[in-house]
């Protein structure tokens, strides 16, 4: 019977959540089976069993380490002493960054989550909810600072996540612009239809 490798630093379990947001992402997590991911792992499915309990469960880590980094980021960026701009770009450029660093497990999470079983179906969706509303919250002080325009603070949310899930486009066709560009470029277009302070700070450095 063949043996789980892990790389380097990386747990048994681990490779085995890789492979299946992997194949969540590809399938679908209905169609996708416990024998295909042992297939794509290159065990036998039994041996799966010593590491996880059931395809839910490999869901819920899933959907739940997705939630957790950002909710972890978020809490970072709302405790330092940014101006409003400057957390919106650390946020933002976090978002990109696991959209480029983590697609497999970022598109399960937006995509099938809803496949949870309860209560960890209402559990994510609260810390879904509530993330945002830190973030509208986080656009609020900006427009009351006067850092930010006179905006919907729920439309700028809408407008800053809707963006960065279009990165699932970029992902299928891979156009021949450096990750690089890639957050700059994304990073100024947002910011700049909510602030004019972007090219005050531009000017500083």
């Amino acid at each position: 019977m063949a043996k789980i490798k892990p790389e380097k630093n990386t747990s048994k379990k681990e490779v085995i959540i890789k492979k299946a947001a992997s194949l969540f992402r590809i399938k679908g997590f209905n169609a996708a089976s416990m024998r295909e991911l042992a297939e794509d792992v290159g065990v036998e499915a039994p041996s799966l069993y010593n590491h996880i309990g059931s395809k839910s469960e490999l869901l819920q880590i899933i959907c739940f380490k997705v939630a957790n980094q950002f909710t972890s980021q978020l809490n970072h960026v709302e405790n330092t002493n940014n101006t409003v701009t400057g957390k919106l770009e650390l946020i933002i450029r976090f978002h990109i960054n696991m959209m480029l660093g983590e697609f497999d497990e970022i598109f399960v999470a937006n995509h099938e989550w809803k496949y949870l079983q309860e209560p960890f179906l209402s559990n994510f969706l609260n810390q879904r909810r509530n993330y945002e509303k830190h973030l509208v919250a986080i656009i609020e002080e900006g427009v009351k600072r006067k850092e930010l325009k006179n905006i919907n603070p729920y439309v700028a949310v809408l407008t800053i996540l809707s963006a960065v899930r279009g990165l699932e486009f970029w992902q299928r066709h891979k156009k021949n612009i450096s990750t690089k560009v890639l957050e700059d470029d994304m990073v100024t277009h947002l910011l700049k239809g909510m602030t004019l302070l972007l090219q005050t700070q531009k000017h500083k450095k």
